[in-house]
């Protein structure tokens, strides 16, 4: 495809509360091996996806920018999203391991940069916003945010940094679907960003979920996604099959009546509430 204009899916946008708009659906490269990227990203490029996730832990950041920048298209018709990760003590660290991915990307700027808190310190969370808080005053991330930040986490920046995260990405799908954290980003004004939205494969097995899908003509997939997106979550898949980056097509052209959300919501009912 390269140099070829591609299709775009329709997807909403959500606008973050320092103004930057971020697609709704987007795809993330975790576990997509190298040597596999860019084929994947080309393809998802053709179905119509405008938004990545990548991270430097994932090891493809080189095979995404690659891909990006061979489709040709404008800068601004696609979002991308990097994630840094083991945080070390001092904000130097962080700036160095942004430009390093900057390097890898073969970009200019990135649209979203997150911090990983998972299994990190208070000092080394508050340190490394501090410095991503400076790389988007620099205009070499868009937006910022977090990930796998637990109330506790916020509640520090929110006591002790500059700005909010514009978002918090977690783990979030019917049968965990953390109400107090993401009553917590609202009432802030942080955008709940899930990964993992489908859970694990025994959720689409659910009669719960393969009643709806039945009764509407789509996937499970495709009813799990537009839970997410009718809860206003943005909401990150995996490209784990040709024919799962393709359902996104048929995302919006259905709704889930308000028995319908409450039937998938009362699947998380019964487990126990995880604050990652």
């Amino acid at each position: 495809m390269t140099g070829m204009q591609t299709t775009q899916i329709a997807t909403p946008l959500v606008r973050l509360h320092d103004g930057i708009e971020i697609p709704q659906l987007g795809l993330t490269l975790f576990q997509v091996p190298p040597g596999e990227t860019r084929g994947v990203v080309e393809q998802s490029l053709d179905a119509g996806y405008r938004h990545f996730d990548t991270a430097a832990a994932h090891g493809n950041e080189q095979e995404v920018g690659e891909a990006l920048i061979a489709s040709k298209l404008p800068r601004e018709d696609y979002f991308l999203t990097s994630k840094l990760s083991n945080l070390r003590a001092d904000p130097q660290s962080t700036l160095d391991a942004f430009e390093a991915s900057l390097e890898r990307l073969g970009l200019d700027h990135v649209d979203l940069c997150l911090i990983n808190g998972a299994g990190a310190e208070p000092r080394q969370l508050l340190d490394a916003w501090r410095a991503l808080e400076w790389i988007q005053r620099e205009e070499a991330a868009r937006t910022i945010g977090v990930a796998n930040f637990s109330l506790e986490g916020i509640e520090l920046l929110e006591r002790e940094a500059r700005s909010l995260p514009a978002v918090n990405q977690i783990e979030l799908h019917p049968r965990l679907q953390q109400p107090e954290l993401c009553a917590a980003h609202a009432a802030r004004g942080i955008a709940t960003e899930a990964w993992g939205p489908l859970g694990q494969e025994e959720l689409l097995a659910d009669p719960v979920i393969a009643r709806l899908a039945a009764s509407h003509g789509k996937t499970p997939a495709q009813v799990v996604l537009r839970w997410q997106l009718q809860l206003g979550h943005i909401a990150i898949v995996r490209p784990v099959s040709p024919g799962r980056i393709g359902e996104s097509v048929g995302l919006f052209d259905f709704e889930l009546c308000h028995r319908e959300l409450a039937a998938i919501a009362d699947l998380g009912r019964d487990r126990q509430v995880l604050l990652r």
